[in-house]
């Protein structure tokens, strides 16, 4: 007997809608991402004229020369790099470290550790009350604010512990035998093999660091400590609150002007994690997909 074969338009429509529909995703997300693109380099008259833009009207670098003859500018960038990369890193060996023990049967009241822990994703001191905390431990006006209060998380503690449970038992007890510590364990046994869970957290944390500025708005009043996220929110409001004494034609320029700044300064900040992010998403997707596929 025959098979009968399956009608080839029998899976293409559902190709078919499935593509479009995605093109159009993409379109939402790539569109408003060139026009900032583009517009950042674009005149003054030309941003004047409004408008969706999908290619530079009088090309020009000028916004990029005014934010970076701003000398708190650069000051601020490396800021934002200092603590993103000091927060992220010291972050990732906390929560690793934390985690490494709370996955261990063995540790000496684990329940009730792990207990405060899940209390903690649910509830929150406060603003006021974590404010007066971070006076007392006279963090404020000192760059380990955004350090110290950032250590842990018991979120990314949840996910290490889940990736430490799965690793057998078997290469801990090989490596005790061979006269390995619990520090080397940990160091040359779980860290290489949870590279994913790690890469996942690197990753999102320091998204979360590089994009925080309210932090900086609650905690800093000293100007040489803010970050540049901070500045983009100090030229957004200086911007609006100038575009109220300006009038008649000036207005329409001014305003241009510091639209100009402040997209140049958006696709500024962008950049580093456009850099950073395919350098991670191979370990990224991996802990994503981890235990996702049971055999």
């Amino acid at each position: 007997m025959e098979l009968k074969k399956k009608p080839r338009s029998e899976g293409y429509w559902f190709y078919f809608f499935n593509t479009i529909i995605l093109i159009l995703f993409s379109l939402l997300i790539v569109v408003p991402i060139w026009n900032i693109l583009v517009s950042s380099v674009s005149s003054n008259a030309g941003l004047a004229s409004g408008g969706l833009m999908l290619w530079p009207k009088d090309f020009t670098f000028q916004n990029y020369t005014k934010v970076f003859s701003d000398s708190s500018i650069p000051k601020a960038f490396g800021i934002s790099i200092l603590k993103t990369v000091i927060g992220a890193g010291t972050h990732t060996v906390f929560c690793a470290i934390v985690a490494y023990a709370l996955s261990k049967s063995r540790l000496i009241g684990r329940k009730f550790y792990t207990t405060m822990g899940v209390i903690t994703m649910y509830f929150g001191g406060g603003m006021i009350p974590t404010y007066l905390l971070i006076k007392s431990l006279g963090l404020l006006d000192t760059f380990w604010v955004y350090i110290i209060p950032a250590l842990f998380s018991y979120y990314d503690c949840v996910i290490l512990m889940n990736f430490f449970r799965e690793i057998p038992a078997s290469l801990e007890e090989s490596a005790k035998i061979d006269g390995a510590s619990e520090w080397k364990i940990f160091a040359d046994i779980y860290l290489p093999l949870t590279k994913p869970a790690l890469a996942t957290i690197i990753l999102f944390n320091g998204v979360g660091q590089w994009n925080d500025f309210m932090t900086t708005k609650l905690y800093i009043t000293k100007q040489y400590l803010y970050p540049l996220q901070m500045k983009i929110y100090e030229i957004i409001v200086q911007s609006n609150l100038s575009s109220m004494t300006q009038s008649g034609s000036t207005d329409v320029i001014f305003k241009a002007t510091t639209r100009g700044v402040q997209l140049a300064t958006i696709v500024i900040t962008t950049v580093p994690i456009l850099i950073i992010y395919p350098l991670l998403q191979k370990h990224f997707i991996a802990g994503m997909m981890e235990g996702a596929v049971k055999e």
